[in-house]
């Protein structure tokens, strides 16, 4: 069996359980299994493969044909520059959250020495991303779930910010540490009843308490807004990612706690993704 016949064979399973992108993700598990970069995969095709490793690939084959993501799969994840450590309950992230960053770099240009608080920091690609760009801002990172904390600082590690940059395991309620110039959050927004519509791989495999914004979708929005209205220093920025249809509901939750609207970003698809606010 050489990589060719067994990329080929690896598509033909992943076809058949509608993974729409089953060969690109044959040459990514491929190049896992024998650690390599994805392009000798492409120039080396007809170079045989050993036992060991034919077995690790289908291993990971199979997984992926039950919709395990490939984030998951390989354990990390482009985002902005970087590449972020990921696993089984850690939100993949989502290109669509890079618009954050460049607004974020626009509104805080001049800017220097800046505090800046991520709520729900999951891997800390939001925050990390930022810090990296600006490099006399510090950054603080909560989340609920002791494995995202400990993902975070793997990442903030690896990108040489861990001088920069604390992570405590913490709900949003109970958090009462300092004064932030700004703030960043990317809360659960999806309506409980609507998760069972989302894509298999994110319903199946993406950690629940990432997604769930309750009956509503603002119930972890509520806390989050509220909690950073006592946080944020006056006329800091507030950055909040919303889902596609809670503009409206956001804007008035966030004026009723000091906030003003300042604009309101549209993701690729050109729907309302991020709501920057500014406390008065």
């Amino acid at each position: 069996m050489n990589i060719n016949q067994a990329i080929q064979e690896a598509t033909n399973l992943l076809n058949k359980n509608n993974i729409k992108s089953s060969k690109i993700d044959s040459e990514i598990l491929m190049a896992k299994a024998i650690k390599k970069k994805r392009e000798y995969i492409i120039l080396n095709s007809n170079k045989p493969l050993q036992n060991d490793s034919y077995n690790y690939f289908k291993n990971l084959i199979k997984d992926r044909s039950y919709g395990k993501p490939i984030a998951y799969l390989v354990g990390n994840k482009e985002f902005w520059k970087y590449k972020f450590k990921v696993s089984d309950g850690v939100l993949i992230p989502r290109p669509d959250t890079e618009i954050i960053i460049e607004e974020f770099l626009k509104l805080t240009k001049n800017k220097s020495k800046l505090k800046v608080l991520d709520i729900g920091v999951g891997s800390g690609c939001l925050l990390l991303s930022i810090l990296k760009e600006k490099k006399d801002f510090y950054g603080i990172g909560i989340d609920v779930s002791k494995k995202c904390i400990n993902t975070s600082k793997i990442n903030a590690y690896k990108l040489g910010l861990k001088n920069r940059v604390k992570f405590f395991k913490s709900d949003v309620d109970n958090f009462n540490y300092h004064k932030y110039d700004l703030i960043i959050s990317n809360p659960p927004y999806i309506n409980k009843l609507d998760l069972k519509y989302l894509e298999r791989e994110v319903y199946e495999f993406e950690p629940r308490e990432a997604l769930d914004g309750g009956l509503d979708g603002l119930s972890e929005i509520r806390k989050v807004i509220k909690k950073s209205s006592e946080l944020i220093k006056k006329n800091g920025i507030f950055f909040l990612e919303i889902a596609f249809d809670q503009k409206e509901k956001v804007r008035k939750l966030l004026n009723n706690k000091g906030f003003y609207i300042e604009r309101i970003l549209k993701d690729f698809a050109k729907n309302d993704r991020c709501i920057i606010s500014r406390k008065i």
